[in-house]
């Protein structure tokens, strides 16, 4: 049967879309960025305690006193953590994107219920959109608006659109005939019928659909952090990436406190719009207070105005004496020559990649510039590049490792120039693995390492060459399966196997620490299969140099030493994770001089 090109019509149905709706596209952007800072702006405005009394006071009105301890302990615990603003940043995603989606989703919903042929329709193109992985949004997400919160966000609305609707449409048909009947008999327009009579009484589910739209949307924060949209999913991702435990889990706790706190509060804002849930809700309260007189207290709700004088001076207190830390801020050091401008670094979580990043967001912020650093995916990474949104990064490896992006996108950036080089892509084994010197010894061992092939970031240049050349030309393609998965992983993996004595082979590349860390042996290549040795470059945005003279000098002029390369990236992994900046630092002042240099003020 002839292959059915449907990537390709699909392909073609997008350029056409970016290039006749781009203007749209934009707009769409602006509007989801302006309404996502401006939340942004006014979750993060107040002390983080001070806030989290508040949100607090919400919980004790609703559903009791223990739910406003327990709230105020919760979000206590993610400040602890120094992880406060990233929640506010999830908050606001997860706010703008249900405001958007129930903008969209009651209509439709009420429109379904209104009429079978609507809902006919839409029945299966919400299967569609439900049961599409949610990841498959990104792609379009990134094309149409770059990398940064906008794709997050409209991937939630799409991946959260479909109980919104349904919910909305079960409510209204749920309403009994006979009430609907009444109202008609007595004179009701459509229009009071539907606002005085079906919209009261289905409010209890749809609010059911609100608490759905809700933990979708937290669901999706993850996958939002794939492609920059930062908040408590780019934690996980980075600490994905790293490997890093603790941050993980860290960002894992405080997704689970914001999702309970808003499950919780949204299941008891529906009972309280609806007079039924009002009635069933007092009575088991009464009931309980009876069995359990002490009860009484912990489901007691006070008035709101009463209530917030307590909590607020217990945040005011417990911010003043520290008692629970904070996030805080550091400020940029040094001179000011960049007057507080902001610059955008994306990178991969590649050794020299994270070690040349956070050298020139030490190096600029000490300039006086406002760094952002984003961990991308390659492809994510060059269409943020191109797209505007990311100022510049510094691990480009051309002309070969990452030539598919750079024939796609070259004239939409600019290349500084190479900064290290030259390099080498190579499968490594451990040295006591006898007998496997060269990529040829591989053919016939595939049981010998398990038939596999750790690899890196499937979107990784070295993924592509290993895959369609270096296995093909060496007859190792259907022997070996090459396992995806991420840098960090690899590394973690080769680690576990060197402590056991097991035979493992893994892609690796010089420079790197593993080489100095383990005794490994680079694979031969006798036909040359890996191709000549890339340059690291430094890629900028079109007319980031141009904007920005300065930098752009530093940037043109910026080379590293293998020397110099490898005892930062050692510095790196000997400092703890999460604190690369930190250990930047280290290593400049065992270098002095070194930041003149390449900073010149």
């Amino acid at each position: 049967m002839p292959r059915l090109p449907l990537g390709q019509w699909v392909d073609s149905s997008v350029d056409w879309l970016q290039a006749q709706f781009s203007w749209l596209f934009e707009a769409v952007s602006t509007g989801v960025t302006g309404l996502y800072d401006g939340i942004d702006a006014v979750l993060s405005a107040p002390h983080p305690l001070l806030f989290a009394g508040i949100l607090a006071v919400v919980a004790w009105w609703l559903r009791g006193l223990a739910a406003g301890v327990l709230a105020f302990a919760g979000f206590a615990l993610v400040d602890s953590v120094q992880l406060w603003d990233e929640a506010m940043a999830t908050l606001s995603l997860v706010l703008v994107a249900t405001l958007v989606t129930l903008a969209i989703a009651v209509p439709l919903g009420i429109w379904a219920a209104r009429s079978k042929t609507v809902s006919a329709v839409l029945q299966p193109v919400l299967d569609f959109m439900q049961t599409m992985p949610a990841m498959v949004y990104l792609i379009p997400g990134i094309i149409f608006f770059g990398v940064g919160v906008v794709p997050g966000i409209i991937a939630t609305i799409v991946f959260a659109l479909p109980p919104g609707v349904r919910m909305t449409e079960l409510g209204i048909r749920q309403v009994d005939g006979e009430l609907v009947e009444a109202a008609e008999a007595f004179g009701t327009t459509p229009r009071n019928t539907l606002l005085r009579v079906q919209l009261p009484l289905a409010l209890p589910t749809i609010m059911a659909g609100v608490n759905q739209v809700i933990m979708l949307g937290l669901s999706m924060v993850v996958i939002a952090g794939m492609v920059g949209g930062g908040g408590l999913g780019g934690a996980v991702y980075r600490a994905i990436g790293n490997v890093d435990i603790g941050l993980g889990f860290e960002a894992g706790v405080s997704i689970v406190v914001l999702a309970m706190y808003l499950d919780r509060m949204t299941g008891a804002l529906g009972r309280q719009v609806s007079p039924l849930g009002r009635r069933a809700a007092a009575k088991a309260r009464a009931a309980l207070s009876s069995k359990r007189p002490g009860a009484k207290l912990w489901a007691h709700r006070p008035q709101p105005v009463t209530a917030l004088v307590g909590v607020v001076v217990l945040a005011l207190v417990a911010g003043g004496t520290g008692l629970f830390g904070g996030a805080g801020s550091t400020a940029a050091s040094g001179a000011n020559g960049g007057n507080g401008k902001k610059i955008s670094i994306g990178y991969i979580p590649w050794d020299e990649g994270i070690a040349s990043t956070y050298l020139w967001k030490e190096l600029l912020e000490r300039r006086g510039y406002e760094v952002d650093t984003k961990q991308l995916e390659a492809g994510a990474l060059y269409t943020g590049l191109a797209g505007g949104q990311l100022d510049f990064q510094t691990d480009a490896w051309l002309p070969v490792t990452h030539a598919q992006y750079w024939e796609k996108y070259r004239n939409k950036m600019e290349d500084l120039g190479s900064w290290y080089g030259p390099t080498s892509l190579e499968l490594s084994v451990p040295s006591y693995v006898k007998g496997v010197d060269s990529l040829d010894d591989l053919k016939g061992k595939a049981g010998q390492f398990k038939g596999r092939i750790v690899g890196i970031e499937p979107s990784a240049g070295m993924m592509g060459i290993l895959k369609d050349k270096v296995l093909k030309e060496y007859g190792l393609d259907g022997e070996y399966k090459v396992v995806d998965g991420s840098t960090p992983g690899m590394l973690a993996e080769l680690k576990r196997a060197y402590e056991r004595k097991e035979p493992v082979v893994v892609t690796l590349w010089s420079p790197h620490w593993a080489y100095s860390a383990h005794d490994l042996k680079k694979l031969a290549d006798p036909k040359g299969s890996w191709g000549k040795g890339d340059g690291v470059h430094t890629l900028a945005r079109k007319g980031f140099a141009k904007e920005n003279p300065e930098v752009g000098a530093w940037l043109k002029k910026f080379s590293m030493t293998e020397k110099q390369l490898t005892d930062l990236e050692a510095v790196i992994q000997e400092t703890d994770k999460g604190k690369e900046q930190q250990a930047v630092r280290t290593w400049l002042d065992r270098n002095p001089g070194l930041a003149e240099k390449l900073a010149p003020r």
